[in-house]
């Protein structure tokens, strides 16, 4: 008698293997990384997820991109902001809310692609924008309404001292995001990442430079399951 054969949780199209599997394992469908694929090869892997029963979310495409998507995904969404585009989302989780701070308004691609992206996996979400450490009374106004979340994700270029000042003022784990935007010798976020990597805010987290969405899938990983 044979055995009997197991599922296949990847699906391989030769180009790509999409991970249908990930959702049963990790909570969440695999997320396609869209820069360096071409339309028609974003439009199967996406296909290959719908037909899964998953939702779709795509990052980091531009809109000649995403115009030339929704040719062929008719109910596909995108915001030219984040540069993510999606079909469908996943049910709102009214246990967990992530505030999603950024420092200038020149951090907002970045701040979107983490608020959007947490969104999309379920979790409500409150901005709040251009309360960096160079007016600081503009931080201060929303102490109390930061201490509200159970995550907070903080978007910050130039020396990234807001991680660490919001770090200093909620119980919350606090999700840093250092961000390329800067004058001079910022190293195109270098000196921001390390800035937050040496925080005096105790059990800062950080992720990658202009990782949005690596911050907004920590802040999942918090979540847990529903």
């Amino acid at each position: 008698m044979k055995p009997r054969a197991k599922k296949s949780d990847t699906t391989n199209m030769g180009f790509a293997r999409v991970d249908t599997g990930r959702e049963a394992r990790c909570g969440a469908a695999e997320v396609i990384y869209g820069p360096g694929k071409s339309p028609a090869h974003l439009a199967r892997i996406a296909q290959a997820l719908l037909a899964a029963g998953q939702h779709v979310l795509i990052s980091r495409i531009d809109p000649p991109v995403a115009s030339q998507l929704k040719k062929t995904l008719r109910k596909l969404e995108y915001d030219p902001v984040s540069r993510l585009a999606s079909i469908g989302r996943y049910p709102l989780r009214k246990d967990f809310s992530v505030g999603v701070c950024a420092a200038g308004t020149s951090d907002l691609p970045v701040a979107e692609e983490a608020a959007q992206t947490c969104v999309f996996f379920g979790l409500r979400v409150e901005r709040y924008y251009d309360i960096g450490v160079a007016g600081l009374h503009r931080l201060m106004a929303v102490q109390d309404n930061l201490r509200r979340h159970q995550t907070l994700i903080v978007v910050a270029g130039m020396e990234g001292a807001l991680p660490s000042v919001v770090g200093g003022l909620v119980a919350a784990p606090v999700i840093a995001v250092p961000t390329s935007v800067g004058y001079g010798a910022n190293f195109q976020g270098l000196s921001a990442l390390l800035g937050m990597l040496n925080s005096c805010a105790s059990g800062l987290t950080v992720v990658n430079i202009d990782n949005g969405f690596g911050a907004a899938y920590a802040a999942l990983r918090i979540a847990g399951r529903p």
